[in-house]
């Protein structure tokens, strides 16, 4: 009885109607994806060809939901417990070994990430298993179910990591694969079968301060990106045009996604019934796109730095359009999933970067840079002024 009760000591307290703060120890953890992402970004600016594009989704894909799926563990569990907290600083040496071997993931380092990536995704599951305690018994269960689905995919991914060339990337595009259909398929698992959404119990405002917390790292990211280009840049008018296109570029996702949607979804997600299944659509899923479509327009960003003039090449086209695309799309399926709507200003802002796309190739670097920060601009300024006829919503 008192191990049941010191497992059960380390899971997070819920309050209702009170917001769990993220901790520092979380914080901390981020720091490392700070430079995940920059490693992600710089990896696709030296390889951007079809496979090196697919290889550098792969990678992200893995980044992300790893990530994600620490921040569902220390939503469940406390950081501010002793061993929650060295659980985490692991997973911050993990994702230091992890985040270094993603530019030659594909080459040399290969198992090394493998290795990374598994231990920190089997690793912390078991932890929350032996943290559960046997009363908790739906908890213990979904933390037998998770271990049982992240275990196989990890024989995936070392095998993968042992392999060289197509077939390292077919195994680990499997691993993936199991790791992303096992929270839609609800861990099911022979015998026990799956787990119920409602048993899922978590503190939505958490979940959707850490993820809020990831866009502020990518955005970052971007920022970062752009000003070391920049500064290394003779300072032409040209370049200039260039620095403040991406610079409002990168305002104007700031303000697309922070501006009434965090609160939003954070409030809704409060309030849910059902926070588990919200968490699990809106904000495992779909911040893939959005964070995808940040770390596409910092490559796009460079590109257009470093040569704003002449008639855009296609992979100035592909990051410059793909990027604000990405990003629209998952911002306008975010919203969706708490408002009940589409926001007409993010559909017409895709289809605006789709009729762009058709003549982008003739226009220059800054011009198409120029357009598509403009796009968002708008974007950005029409749902403010929409958004005040429904302020209930």
């Amino acid at each position: 009885m008192a191990a049941d009760t010191a497992r059960g000591a380390l899971f997070r307290p819920i309050v209702p109607n009170q917001h769990s703060r993220v901790t520092y120890a979380e914080l901390f953890f981020d720091l490392v994806f700070v430079f995940a992402v920059t490693q992600i970004s710089h990896t696709l600016l030296g390889n951007f060809t079809p496979l090196g594009a697919l290889q550098v989704m792969l990678l992200f894909l893995a980044v992300w939901w790893v990530w994600v799926y620490t921040s569902w563990i220390t939503n469940w569990l406390d950081p501010e417990k002793t061993p929650v907290r060295l659980l985490l600083f692991s997973l911050t040496l993990g994702g230091l070994v992890l985040s270094t071997s993603i530019p030659a993931a594909f080459d040399g380092r290969g198992l090394w990430f493998a290795i990374a990536y598994a231990a920190m995704q089997v690793g912390k599951t078991i932890f929350l298993w032996v943290s559960t305690p046997p009363s908790r018994i739906l908890a213990r269960m979904n933390a037998v179910r998770i271990t049982i689905w992240l275990s196989a995919s990890a024989v995936f991914w070392i095998a993968g990591g042992l392999a060289t060339g197509e077939l390292r990337l077919a195994l680990w595009a499997i691993a993936l694969c199991i790791e992303y259909i096992s929270p839609a398929v609800r861990f099911w698992i022979p015998r026990y079968g799956a787990s119920s959404v409602a048993d899922w119990v978590i503190e939505g405002g958490h979940i959707a301060e850490r993820c809020a917390g990831f866009i502020i790292i990518a955005l970052g990211e971007s920022i970062v990106v752009t000003g070391a280009t920049f500064a290394d840049l003779t300072w032409t008018m040209e370049n200039v045009a260039a620095f403040a296109s991406a610079f409002i570029g990168s305002l104007a996702m700031w303000w697309i996604y922070f501006h009434k949607g965090a609160e939003s979804g954070s409030e809704q997600i409060s309030k849910s019934s059902e926070p588990g299944r919200l968490a699990r659509l809106a904000y495992t899923y779909l911040h893939m796109p959005i964070v995808a479509g940040i770390i596409v327009s910092a490559v796009a960003d460079e590109f257009v730095l470093k040569h704003p003039l002449g008639h855009s090449d296609l992979r100035t086209v592909l990051s410059a359009i793909g990027g604000p695309l990405l990003f629209l799309v998952g911002t306008i399926l975010f919203k969706h999933s708490f408002r009940g709507f589409l926001q007409l200003s993010h559909g017409v802002g895709i289809i605006a970067l789709g009729v762009l796309a058709w003549f982008a190739g003739e226009l220059s670097p800054l011009m198409l840079s120029v357009l598509t920060s403009a796009i968002m601009i708008v974007v950005a300024v029409w749902e403010s002024i929409s958004l005040r006829s429904f302020p209930a919503e």
